[in-house]
């Protein structure tokens, strides 16, 4: 419980918003009954997560966001909800676990365990890969990969011995939320390949025009926008000295490609019927229901799809429209949750 008068971080939002600041949870509108949502984010996600808008939109439909503090034990604060959280640590891992037990009524968004499977990229496309969707509208894959975890001199025999294609993306094989993990490296020439930092996935690079596709899922709700991504290869100059590129984070919102003169059988978003049938498959196979997926198209291919990542509990802020989205997909929960307990289910 909050000492009265405190500031929570979505207070402190609305007074920078030029808002009213409220010093204790504001009643639900008429005829609606107050939701809370408790939440354990870093200092960057609060801020990019917890826009004004988002929270102005929350407060009209009962919503009310409150910062669970991870120095004091969990069972004392509340009541919740709802928690949504995106933190790594083991020692938080475990006490959600063991909340999530303590407490089943309360939705908690999503599963540590399951959280895991895409903190590793050598687990986090098995699952598309094991789908293997194929379907009128295109065909989903994923491009073949390696898993180096030490050695950088034994990479050339790796990559020969896999029968892996050069030029190669290396991407950190932990995914843990810091910038770090994001980066990129592009080698094309094996006498490059020692030079790499493990451990390491290297991943079969696909032409695909410049562009990637940010397939954003939020419960059963699909948006997917345009980034631009890493040029084809050969677009670069191939005399570079070392024979390798290195990235940083390629796909954030700065690349936004929405409204740029590209080629629009490039630009061409990829049909609504595939990509929902592949976010209903990924969402049942993973256990999660807030996570985005980047999905490349091969170039000269219209119809073949490349999944390259997929992360827990993205950017949403750079969703268009993310604060009606997100406050219905928080209402939908509670409202499930009601109409289990009055079916006795």
């Amino acid at each position: 419980m909050r000492v009265h008068g405190e500031v929570s971080d979505d207070e402190a939002a609305a007074a920078a918003a030029g808002e009213p600041v409220p010093l204790s949870p504001p009643p639900a509108p008429a005829g609606q009954q107050r939701l809370v949502v408790g939440y354990a984010l870093t200092k960057k996600k609060v801020k990019s997560f917890l826009q004004p808008k988002l929270l102005a939109l929350a407060r009209k439909k009962g919503i009310h966001f409150v910062s669970i503090d991870e120095t004091r034990p969990l069972s004392e604060q509340g009541p919740f909800d709802i928690i949504l959280h995106k933190l790594t640590s083991k020692e938080w891992e475990q006490v959600l676990e063991d909340y999530r037990e303590e407490h089943p009524e309360v939705t908690v968004l999503d599963p540590p365990n399951a959280i895991q499977h895409l903190h590793n990229r050598q687990s986090m496309l098995q699952e598309v890969a094991d789908l293997n969707l194929s379907n009128g509208y295109g065909e989903v894959c994923t491009p073949r990969q390696l898993v180096i975890m030490k050695d950088p001199s034994s990479i050339p025999d790796a990559v020969a011995k896999a029968g892996l294609t050069l030029p190669l993306v290396a991407k950190p094989l932990v995914v843990d939320g810091t910038s770090k993990s994001h980066e990129l490296s592009l080698a094309y020439v094996e006498a490059s390949l020692p030079s790499l930092d493990p451990p390491l996935v290297l991943q079969e690079f696909v032409n695909h025009g410049g562009i990637l596709f940010k397939v954003y899922i939020v419960g059963e709700t699909i948006r997917v926008v345009r980034r631009f991504s890493l040029p084809d290869v050969n677009t670069y100059d191939l005399g570079n000295n070392d024979g390798i590129f290195r990235f940083p984070r390629v796909s954030c919102a700065t690349n936004n490609a929405e409204d740029a003169d590209v080629d629009p059988c490039i630009a061409e978003l990829p049909p609504t019927p595939l990509l929902e049938k592949l976010g209903k498959e990924l969402r049942r196979r993973l256990g999660l229901r807030l996570f985005n997926i980047d999905m490349i198209r091969e170039h000269g291919r219209k119809d073949r799809y490349y999944v390259i990542d997929i992360n827990y509990f993205p950017g949403y802020g750079k969703m268009p429209g993310y604060e009606h989205i997100f406050t219905d997909f928080l209402l939908s929960l509670v409202q499930s949750k009601y109409k289990r307990l009055l079916s006795g289910s």
